[in-house]
């Protein structure tokens, strides 16, 4: 028996972030890091939101960090997970947990990134426990 697997919309890749999308598609994780300030930040942004500087630059992330919160959507078809993943960088995004079990999933856990493609767009990057 095959397990189904969600859907993925394609991300909208803007000029902004296409270094981001591209870096995905071959299986990089990028964040960006202030040149002024040394913070980095994730959603990639030209302009740091700690100091204002447009000094920003793009740097590969080690892809791992641990689950900040999470949450377990059974509502649909296919049940998923979102969570926060704190970086070993720092920073925290936005994703999906997959490749496990969704009842063993738990905060503090820890992760690495992984690469799902989308319907029609680069892959998206998402974790799965370590």
């Amino acid at each position: 028996m095959s397990v189904k697997e969600r859907k993925i919309p394609a991300p909208t890749v803007y000029p902004e972030t296409q270094v981001y999308w591209e870096a995905a598609v071959q299986g990089k994780l990028m964040i960006k890091r202030c040149a002024a300030c040394g913070e980095y930040h994730h959603y990639p942004r030209s302009i740091c939101p700690f100091c204002f500087s447009d000094k920003t630059e793009w740097r590969e992330a080690a892809g791992k960090g641990e689950i900040y919160t999470y949450s377990v959507m059974r509502r649909l078809e296919i049940p998923y997970a979102i969570a926060y993943v704190t970086l070993e960088e720092g920073v925290s995004m936005m994703t999906n947990i997959v490749d496990c079990d969704l009842d063993t999933i738990r905060i503090g856990q820890k992760v690495r990134v992984v690469f799902r493609p989308s319907d029609g767009g680069p892959p998206v990057p998402m974790f799965a426990p370590i």
